[in-house]
């Protein structure tokens, strides 16, 4: 199958408009009207990652965070996103991100993080209506022919038992394989409410209390929102690259539905550029 088949599934499953006004989703590198000599999945796109799929024989490149955020006047190979693009370009490999439209999209990113923690009746923290078109290429409004779907930012859902504190944190740092756990102060409050974002989700958390979360999950918390939130929530920081590592598997599951015979990689490159001593 050609290239351009294959992101046409992804995009049914999340379609574009659904990423935030600040993301640069979709097609990054490359040619979509050739055939897909099969698929690398990564998290982020780096040097290491364009070589493997070079090694691997591998065309297509789908990454959860895009190679690139902003525009370029020169291409001359002076940082990391430009080399990467160079070779991609190079060695004939498309690059194609699913980034804010895979963590806005239902059962996308927050459902996979709450099904990892153990979450039951979950549900978008910040849910807004789409239409998604037949054919599943344009969310935005349509015509009689779509459907009505519920999308957004976050999940929030309920675990089986609820857990102290410690038992959660322990749980959320075992699960994710986290280096380490920041959170707010423990005030002996029992965790059974847990509301969650992938990545830099910290903007959610004023939502999360409002819904009476007793704990907030996510990547990434500013210093001072500690200070705002410690009495209202358990805030939950575990890492970035941590809480979204399970992208690579929902991208394969979308592909194997619908292409049982591509050939389908997982990067075996960890691309977290952050280390724990």
């Amino acid at each position: 199958m050609k290239i351009k088949e294959i992101i046409d599934a992804l995009e049914i499953f999340a379609p574009l408009p659904l990423q935030d006004g600040f993301d640069n989703a979709g097609l990054q590198v490359g040619l979509t009207d050739v055939e897909a000599a099969g698929a690398l999945l990564c998290l982020d796109v780096t040097e290491d990652v364009v070589e493997e799929a070079i090694n691997q024989g591998i065309n297509l490149i789908i990454s959860h965070h895009p190679l690139m955020f902003r525009g370029y006047k020169s291409i001359t190979g002076k940082d990391y996103t430009e080399r990467c693009i160079m070779n991609a370009i190079k060695n004939e490999i498309t690059v194609y991100a699913m980034h804010t439209n895979l963590d806005n999209a239902p059962n996308g990113v927050n459902y996979m993080i709450a099904e990892k923690i153990g979450l039951k009746n979950v549900r978008v923290l910040d849910p807004k209506e789409y239409m998604q078109q037949d054919g599943g290429n344009d969310a935005q409004q349509g015509n009689s022919m779509g459907e009505w779907l519920t999308a957004g930012a976050g999940a929030i859902g309920e675990l089986e038992e609820p857990m102290t504190e410690t038992e959660f944190l322990k749980h959320v740092k075992k699960t994710f394989e986290a280096g380490c756990v920041k959170h707010t102060k423990l005030t002996g409050r029992l965790i059974s409410k847990v509301a969650l974002c992938g990545g830099a989700g910290a903007f959610l958390m004023e939502k999360a209390v409002k819904e009476h979360a007793d704990a907030f999950v996510t990547g990434e918390i500013k210093y001072h929102d500690y200070f705002y939130y410690e009495d209202s929530i358990l805030a939950t920081e575990i890492g970035h690259y941590e809480s979204e590592q399970y992208t690579k598997d929902i991208i394969r599951m979308i592909l194997r539905r619908k292409f049982p015979n591509l050939r389908i990689e997982m990067t075996r490159i960890n691309t977290n550029p952050i280390k724990y001593l």
